[in-house]
């Protein structure tokens, strides 16, 4: 974790006219025990559950508690100052303060901010601006699409496993259970969310949580998953047969193959987000779906799952070359049936670079 990217973050503070910027986990009142956010492993490293750092054209501070001194030194960078709190973290870094001082007011808590208000020194200003660090993690360097590309190939060896084992007669907690398990056994960090397992009329839930329900012969089953690798995440959907489907699921099988494929040609460097989501949206909709596909045709994934960009119908998002992002449209037919099917890319000039392998055509599994 180099020190370009503190650097890149204090011209973004003083473009906002700022003199310094808090960035860390402020949400829970107290010391935070959450792990640390996304933000600040970004820009330091950084993993444990208590952390925060002060940006500035002259400051680079890092401060954590005793618990994680040794972890600090051995993954912030030399060039922050790294500072040991007694207690809580807000009063050690809050004397460093000076001048406008911005902070993330999207995840700061009001405890957190009243605290703040209360111990920030004379003449500071605390100036409310999210999104700073955000807009950087947008643009993914090659180290980092190495690693989301990494947790892309292993979740498409775990969709191979699926294939191999099939998946009626199963319950769909036991395929989430077994499909996790692999991506450790494989060398995940563990799964970049809990994994999705939607069979038959489970599957009209776009965000159905795996049951105890069996999956039986004949239906359709979506399965969205995806995994961690040095900190970064990966989603793919694919959605399968267990058998002979009637015909109305295989055309809207056919009509979401097509309509993610006429979506991808749209993605590239200057892109609108709502006209990647129109390619897809068109065609289900002209197919007298489009009240089927309720949700946004894709989403940025890094450090987290589901980041900025968005690519929606309301989406005021341009792609630039650098962004990770996934392309999954969907028709999810009530108390019958869903299709997904999801890709992971790399938005370049010109095009996007597929990280997904694992084949979208039909895959018909016992």
């Amino acid at each position: 974790m180099g020190p370009e990217r503190a650097e890149r973050l204090a011209a973004a503070v003083s473009d906002e006219g700022l003199d310094q910027l808090l960035v860390g986990d402020l949400v829970r009142p107290g010391d935070s025990e959450r792990a640390a956010t996304a933000n600040l492993r970004y820009l330091t490293g950084f993993t444990g559950t208590s952390g925060l750092c002060l940006i500035g054209a002259d400051e680079r501070i890092f401060v954590t508690d005793s618990r994680y001194v040794e972890r600090a030194a051995q993954q912030v960078p030399g060039a922050f100052e790294r500072l040991r709190a007694e207690r809580q973290l807000l009063p050690a870094i809050a004397e460093r303060m000076g001048g406008r001082v911005g902070y993330d007011d999207a995840n700061t808590s009001v405890h957190n901010f009243a605290k703040l208000e209360e111990i920030a020194p004379d003449g500071v200003e605390l100036v409310p601006v999210a999104g700073l660090v955000e807009k950087l993690r947008r643009r993914k360097d090659e180290a980092e699409i190495e690693a989301i590309a990494e947790a892309a190939r292993l979740t498409d060896e775990v969709y191979t496993a699926i294939a191999e084992r099939g998946l009626a007669g199963r319950s769909e907690r036991e395929v989430q259970l077994a499909a996790e398990q692999r991506m450790r056994e494989l060398g995940a960090e563990g799964p970049s969310f809990p994994a999705i397992v939607a069979a038959g009329a489970n599957g009209s839930l776009p965000h159905a949580e795996a049951s105890e329900r069996e999956i039986e012969a004949g239906e359709l089953v979506v399965i969205d998953m995806g995994a961690i690798v040095d900190g970064y995440c990966s989603d793919c959907t694919r959605t399968f047969a267990t058998g002979e489907i009637d015909a109305e699921a295989r055309e809207v099988y056919e009509l979401v193959l097509s309509a993610q494929a006429a979506a991808l040609e749209h993605v590239e460097a200057g892109a609108a987000g709502r006209d990647v989501d129109a390619a897809a949206r068109e065609p289900i909709d002209a197919a007298g779906h489009g009240e089927e596909f309720g949700h946004g045709v894709g989403h940025g994934v890094g450090i987290e799952v589901h980041e900025e960009p968005r690519l929606a119908t309301r989406s005021d998002n341009e792609l630039i070359a650098g962004d990770v992002v996934t392309v999954e449209p969907g028709v999810y037919v009530e108390g019958r049936f869903g299709v997904r099917i999801e890709d992971l890319v790399v938005v370049e000039a010109g095009g996007a670079r597929n990280l997904s392998s694992f084949p979208k055509e039909l895959q018909v599994v016992g």
